[in-house]
C-alpha cells in the first residue's frame, strides 16, 4: 500500500484549516441563532473558540477565533513551486514522446498497456500544471534552463536508439529508460515537497510520487 507523504507544512496546514473551519462554522451557527455557537461563546467568556487537533501524539489545542484566523497557512507560491511546474511539464512531455513510439514498435502487450496508462496519467497532469501556472501568473516555460539536465531525462542518442528498436529490443530499452525517467520525476517531486510552499503543487508532487513509484515496481517486474 502506498502512503502519501505529508510535509510538516502540510500537517500544520491541516491543523490551521480545521481550526479556521471551526471558526466559520461557529459564525454561521451564531448568525442563524444556533445554540451551539452561543454555548461555545459563553464557555469561553464571550469569545468564540475552536478545538484544533494536535499533531500526532500531541493534545488538541483550544484557539480563539483570532488565533485560528492567524493560524491559517500562507499558501503563496514560491520560486520552487514555479520551477517544479515548469520543469515537470517538460519532463512529462518527454515521457509522452516515448509512449507515442510504443504502438508501432513494442512487441509486448503489457508494455503497450503500461504506455497507455502513463500517457493517460501524465497528459492531464501537464494540463493541470499549465493551468496552475496560468492562474498564478507564471510563465509556461522556464527561461535559460537546460532541460536535458533534469533528473531522469533520456538523451537525444537514447531516444534515437529507442526509435530505431523493434519488438523485444524496444521493450527492454523502453522499460530501462522509463524507469530512469520515473526515478528522476520522483526526485523532482521530493524536492518540491521540501522546498515549495503551495498546497496544490504539494498535492501534484504527492500524486507523482505515488503514481510513478507504483509504475516503477510494475516495470521492474516486467
Amino acid at each position: 500500500m502506498l502512503i502519501r507523504r505529508r510535509s510538516p507544512r502540510a500537517r500544520r496546514s491541516l491543523v490551521a484549516t480545521a481550526a479556521l473551519a471551526g471558526v466559520l462554522a461557529l459564525g454561521a451557527c451564531d448568525s442563524a441563532g444556533g445554540s451551539t455557537a452561543k454555548t461555545a461563546k459563553t464557555a469561553a467568556g464571550g469569545v468564540s473558540s475552536v478545538v484544533a487537533p494536535g499533531k500526532p501524539g500531541e493534545p488538541a489545542k483550544t484557539l480563539s477565533a483570532e488565533e485560528a484566523l492567524k493560524a491559517a497557512p500562507d499558501n503563496t507560491p514560491n520560486s520552487a513551486d514555479f520551477t517544479y511546474a515548469q520543469m515537470m511539464i517538460v519532463h512529462h512531455g518527454q515521457a509522452l514522446e516515448m509512449t507515442r513510439l510504443v504502438p508501432d514498435r513494442a512487441g509486448s502487450k503489457p508494455v503497450k498497456l503500461l504506455a497507455e496508462r502513463i500517457a493517460a496519467a501524465q497528459g492531464p497532469e501537464i494540463g493541470a500544471m499549465e493551468g496552475w501556472l496560468k492562474s498564478n501568473g507564471g510563465a509556461k516555460e522556464q527561461q535559460g534552463h537546460n532541460h536535458a539536465l533534469m533528473p531522469g531525462m533520456a538523451t537525444a542518442g537514447q531516444l534515437a536508439q529507442l526509435r530505431a528498436a523493434k519488438g523485444k529490443a524496444f521493450d527492454e530499452l523502453f522499460l530501462k529508460l522509463m524507469i530512469t525517467h520515473h526515478q528522476g520525476a520522483i526526485t523532482m517531486a521530493t524536492e518540491a515537497l521540501s522546498e515549495g510552499n503551495n498546497g496544490l503543487i504539494e498535492e501534484m508532487a504527492n500524486d507523482v510520487i505515488a503514481q510513478q513509484t507504483s509504475e516503477m515496481s510494475r516495470m521492474r517486474a516486467m
